[in-house]
């Protein structure tokens, strides 16, 4: 079970910039915010854009297990190669559970030691990723033994439809009718662009499900039929993602882990002026689920207005960092620096493997390491960070995983989704629309010239018009 430490974000560790340990006893400010939110979040739990909520739960856990399972037993041993389409939430989940659950040479191993295909996340329209890992693709095992996965609810999102445009033409050159067996697509179930189109070409599809949106993901097919190709146990996945869910809907806040980090997270950013919130993670295997976070608490909490449309410019600004990495970067500024962050330290009690650090180096001064390992090391470059971050007064805390797997992973994800559906309670913001990224989109479909959007182009011309001000 991923445990919290959170005494370091308490007044009695971090001085003035702590907060009063006694509003989180029952009866405590704090707590009596809880039991309503938690009370709120009851009564709206699977309607509206809160569907995500119930991904891990029958009847959508057995709706999206069972076939997507099948689908990749089908698929076992036909492709040397997954290339998924997709941005921002369409991609970031699959990548960071990837990353935690299989080996970090995955794409570099014998098929035999992998035990499935290479995975490509294109999570970029960047040329050089897209033209490199498709012609790698074409190369090694051939497109005949390439998986194209799009995913887009619309079909319409500019850098998943030109990547679609893109790898779907290269599979007909080199396959002609036969590239309908090497793409799939997850997508609207019923409507839209790329719902029409695979319809009418006999793509295979599995269902973005309605009310889940794209950062909220990962435990629905968006996340699942990748993972699944690659070899992940995406039941134990979905278990441990339950087994959170039921910790969540405590109304006791001490016994509700999501409640806790965003009664912490929120009001040391409202109360004490912590408004960056640091993730890092004592694990290479892990870093990647902090990219994940970044747009969970970014685009569900940065938000102009609230939900009485009162203008508030609220939100905190995600950070990842890596231990023991970057404590020879980034520390330096969080302890000297502006005191006006939170760090989330996660560490691993138990790691996949483990290396040993030999003696016999004859050398005085790093006899200290002989006879040591690897993850003892790192355990106590944890622990100083987290020392000397109390140190300096800097709130902290740490979630610790037992050991990194499926159910854990599973865990991490649905804590911190329902902690941030709890924090865009207590901002009072709808933590599931993002208004201000709808700017930049209409932007794009004007440069590119898309029928319809002509006056966005004629804007985004008079407003950045060449001026002086260019060295």
């Amino acid at each position: 079970m991923l445990t919290i430490d959170f005494a370091n974000c308490l007044a009695e560790r971090v001085g003035p910039h702590g907060l009063d340990g006694a509003i989180l006893e029952d009866g405590g400010d704090a707590a009596r915010e809880t039991a309503r939110i938690t009370a709120d979040l009851a009564s709206t739990r699977g309607t509206g854009w809160e569907r995500w909520r119930d991904l891990p739960t029958d009847p959508m856990r057995s709706a999206h297990l069972g076939p997507i399972r099948d689908y990749a037993a089908r698929a076992h041993g036909r492709f040397d190669n997954v290339v998924v389409l997709g941005i921002g939430g369409s991609a970031l989940g699959a990548i960071a559970a990837h990353s935690a659950l299989n080996s970090p040479i995955h794409n570099l191993l014998p098929a035999p030691e992998r035990g499935g295909p290479r995975l490509f996340v294109l999570d970029n329209v960047d040329p050089t990723l897209v033209g490199a890992t498709l012609g790698f693709a074409a190369k090694e095992g051939g497109l005949e033994r390439t998986l194209v996965v799009i995913v887009s609810k619309s079909g319409e999102t500019a850098e998943t439809a030109a990547q679609f445009l893109i790898a779907r033409r290269l599979l007909i050159d080199a396959l002609g009718d036969q590239h309908r067996h090497n793409l799939v697509a997850v997508t609207d179930p019923a409507k839209g662009t790329l719902r029409a189109l695979c319809d009418r070409e006999g793509y295979e599809t599995f269902p973005v499900p309605d009310g889940v949106g794209g950062r909220f993901s990962v435990l629905s097919p968006v996340g699942l039929l990748p993972l699944a190709l690659v070899g992940v146990d995406i039941a134990a996945l979905l278990d441990g993602g339950a087994a959170m869910d039921e910790r969540c809907a405590n109304g006791r806040l001490l016994d509700n882990p999501a409640a806790l980090l965003a009664t912490l997270l929120v009001r040391l950013g409202r109360e004490r002026a912590k408004h960056t919130h640091v993730l890092m993670t004592y694990s290479n295997s892990l870093y990647l689920l902090a990219d994940w976070f970044r747009q969970l608490w970014a685009e569900s909490l940065g938000k102009r207005v609230d939900v009485d449309g009162k203008e508030v410019f609220t939100g905190f600004t995600p950070v990842k960092a890596l231990g023991a990495t970057d404590q020879h970067s980034q520390v330096q500024l969080y302890r000297e620096g502006p005191n006006d962050k939170v760090i989330g330290l996660i560490g691993v009690e138990e790691h996949a493997r483990e290396v040993a650090i030999p003696a016999g180096g004859g050398v005085a001064a790093l006899e200290y390491l002989e006879g040591a390992t690897l993850s003892k090391l790192l355990a106590a470059e944890q622990r100083a960070t987290e020392y000397a971050l109390v140190a300096s007064e800097r709130p902290n805390f740490t979630i610790r995983f037992p050991r990194i797997d499926a159910a854990h992973v599973g865990a991490f994800i649905q804590l911190w989704q329902v902690a941030t559906a709890y924090a865009g309670r207590m901002l009072r913001v709808d933590a599931y629309d993002q208004p201000a990224v709808e700017t930049g989109k209409q932007a794009t479909f004007g440069l590119m010239g898309k029928a319809g959007f002509s006056e966005h182009l004629e804007q985004v011309n008079a407003t950045l018009a060449p001026t002086k001000w260019t060295v």
